[in-house]
């Protein structure tokens, strides 16, 4: 089974619990917004909408939901300053398709294609009842959740056939791995294809990570280390996945409300 496999399948199982990094005063304020009237009219018909009665107090749940996360978006700039910082270093290559859930950085290590591939799905993993926990005991001060993200690397040489696969764990500034796959022949340990998911059932993935001898896991971690799989990309990687993740749950409540109202 593929690794972005594995991550849709660990990650796509729970209700959307809360919106990036809440606490106390952040959900005060979300809850005072919501709860003042809305200062429009929905004097129309429900078969303006659509056939179903049901259709104008959707709308309006969804578009006191699209002005609260506009406005909460409104007061942070259009790039954030850690994604400035990042394109800055000029390392890796960013790659993020508006929709997909899926975003891949790329970049050249000598003869080396190094590859990250991580899902914003894990964010969607968090229970109400953890979000509940967190909002009674966070102070403003505090630092922002952490989210463990599933991270999926690859590594191929030029001069040599055949991939090296990771499935690791990012999580508070540093990368856990799971373990560490090798195939021979390097389009099926990369491609995404379904043929090529297709193949590597039933081919050895290599043992648990932990379960190597101390010292062969110190030499493999120093290996990533030095190809960039370090911990300022594991402080990057949550952090884009709720950008990524906000972008995109903006983009759905539009998209959702346009098409209950046409």
């Amino acid at each position: 089974m593929s690794a972005i496999r594995a991550l849709r399948q660990l990650t796509s199982t729970s209700t959307r619990a809360w919106r990036g990094s809440v606490n106390v005063a952040t959900a005060s304020r979300r809850a005072a917004l919501l709860a003042r009237p809305v200062a429009r009219s929905f004097s129309v018909s429900a078969r303006v909408f659509g056939e179903g009665a049901t259709d104008v107090a959707l709308s309006q749940k969804l578009t006191e939901e699209l002005q609260y996360e506009k406005e909460a978006a409104a007061e942070v700039s259009a790039e954030p300053d850690f994604l400035k910082g990042f394109k800055a270093q000029g390392v890796w290559k960013l790659d993020d398709v508006a929709g997909n859930d899926e975003v891949s950085l790329s970049r050249k290590f000598g003869n080396e294609d190094v590859r990250v591939m991580f899902s914003i799905a894990d964010i969607q993993t968090e229970q109400e009842a953890e979000f509940e926990e967190e909002a009674e005991g966070q102070s403003e001060d505090e630092p922002a959740h952490s989210y463990p993200i599933r991270c999926s690397i690859s590594i191929t040489k030029d001069s040599a056939p055949g991939a090296l696969t990771v499935d690791a764990m990012c999580q508070d500034g540093a990368f856990i791995v799971d373990n560490i796959s090798f195939y021979k022949d390097a389009k099926v340990g990369t491609e995404l294809t379904a043929e090529a998911d297709w193949n590597r059932r039933g081919l050895y993935i290599g043992p648990q990570f932990d379960t190597l001898d101390v010292g062969v896991q110190e030499e493999f971690e120093r290996f990533l280390q030095e190809r960039g799989i370090n911990d300022s990309l594991a402080v990057f990687i949550p952090e884009y996945s709720e950008y990524k993740e906000q972008k995109e749950y903006v983009h759905w409540l539009a998209n959702v409300k346009s098409f209950v109202e046409a």
